[in-house]
């Protein structure tokens, strides 16, 4: 029984107890914000970025992350691929200029194969050395001459082979496995499954632009669409010649989230292990030293932006592009990859530049200039394909190089993207709340 003298002073007790918890928080670095929850979570009525929002530290965009030194053996003997292949006249392929062939490529299964290719020189002076690019299809594609000739206006000698056995006629007698993915094949010997052969596909590709005597072999840069985009980060991390990579479409954690997570997650486990052990781009992506341009779509059904996030940060040195409902295909038209070729191997001016960012605001690089800012943003989480998307103007301070935005309240994920004057953007690094991670 308390008496009069010792009866505690519950107020005092409650207001100890609740700077107790305040400090807690202070102490382990959290954030939190009261959200009048009346309010209607429409995009008109903002509030402070919510506080379960995780940003990238300041500097993460454009700060080179530490390399993996952890060495990783890869499947591929390189300097087997460092030979030129022999090449061959794929007779009845030609088209506008554009030249069509065969080259010799890994045996499959004991048998020797031949990979055919579309390939174009630019016009130029004499003896003037041009840059080059090689170009990798996606699932349901090939070899594409347009692409090839896409890239020859723009000043540019371009490859693009087959990975998948074919031509675009179909497939071939001297074809290597059939695509795509070869979740199938995991039993069968790592040389007969056809990532090993499509990697070595586009290895050989470049070797044979190479030696192109019209190509500068120190100006060559990499670039695919969709499962081209997943072959893009295996590459890049595994032939070092390259200059540049840019992924259109395509990343790796592919059992983290993708159009093949069931696949991975719900079949045989050991099998499936085996496969991401082998073929994941995770795996190769920290070994990549060169410069990343990630070009993708907000609600992209195979290539998800939370595992497009968690491959881009294993790349040292990226820039990212992510349209809001941007599809999914062979579109080989973004202006960005060109600006972004040109800046690395003609020395043209860049994209704009991101220099760090915070919840609410990002930083760009002053010579870099930019003429407007978007904040692009979901208030729902699931399925990233089904989620909506909004956009708002967002301020660009000239004076601090910064542009900030309000968040819309109930905001579950945003970014921001930086737009110049002829219409380039580039994107800040995703933000998601703990439900907006959720898929």
């Amino acid at each position: 029984m308390f008496t009069e003298a010792n009866k505690p002073n519950i107020a005092a007790m409650i207001s100890w107890l609740w700077l107790a918890i305040v400090t807690v928080f202070l102490l382990v670095g959290f954030n939190f914000t009261i959200i009048d929850e009346s309010v209607a979570a429409t995009p008109e009525v903002l509030s402070e970025p919510s506080s379960n929002m995780v940003a990238p530290a300041s500097g993460t965009v454009a700060t080179n992350i530490p390399p993996n030194e952890e060495a990783v053996r890869i499947p591929w003997e390189l300097g087997q691929l460092s030979v030129c292949p022999q090449t061959y006249p794929a007779l009845g392929f030609e088209s506008n200029g554009v030249q069509a062939i065969f080259f010799d490529s890994l045996p499959w299964k004991g048998k020797p194969t031949r990979v055919f290719a579309f390939f174009g020189i630019p016009a130029h002076k004499e003896g003037e050395k041009v840059p080059g690019i090689v170009l990798i299809h996606g699932g349901g594609g090939t070899a594409f001459d347009e692409w090839v000739r896409y890239w020859n206006a723009r000043g540019y000698a371009a490859i693009a082979m087959d990975t998948c056995g074919s031509t675009p006629h179909g497939r071939h007698e001297n074809g290597g496995p059939p695509g795509w993915g070869g979740f199938d094949q995991i039993d069968q010997p790592i040389n007969s499954q056809w990532t090993y052969h499509a990697v070595a596909d586009v290895i050989l590709a470049h070797t044979l632009l190479r030696s192109f005597p019209e190509v500068d072999a120190d100006r060559i840069g990499l670039t695919g669409i969709s499962w081209g985009g997943y072959l893009t980060c295996i590459v890049a991390g595994v032939d070092s010649r390259f200059r540049f990579a840019v992924p259109v479409c395509g990343c790796g954690f592919l059992a983290y989230n993708s159009a093949w997570r069931s696949t991975l997650l719900e079949g045989n486990y050991e099998k499936s292990a085996k496969w991401l052990n082998l073929w994941d781009p995770s795996r190769y992506l920290p070994m990549a030293k060169i410069p990343f341009l990630w070009v993708d779509g907000t609600n992209d059904h195979y290539y998800p932006l939370d595992s497009l996030q968690k491959s881009y940060r294993l790349t040292r040195q990226r820039t990212l592009c992510t349209r809001v409902y941007m599809g999914h295909g062979h579109q080989w038209g973004p202006e960005e990859i060109r600006v972004f070729a040109d800046s690395i191997l003609k020395a043209s001016p860049p994209l704009p530049r991101i220099l760090g960012q915070g919840t609410d605001w990002v930083d760009f690089d002053p010579t870099t200039p930019i003429v407007s800012a978007e904040l692009n943003f979901t208030l729902q989480t699931g399925n990233w394909e089904e989620r909506k998307w909004g956009t708002l103007p967002a301020t660009v301070s000239r004076g601090t190089h910064k542009v900030t935005a309000v968040i819309p309240m109930r905001t579950t994920a945003y970014y921001f993207n930086l737009i110049n004057i002829h219409g380039m953007i580039v994107s800040s690094e995703l933000i998601m709340s703990e439900e907006g991670a959720k898929h």
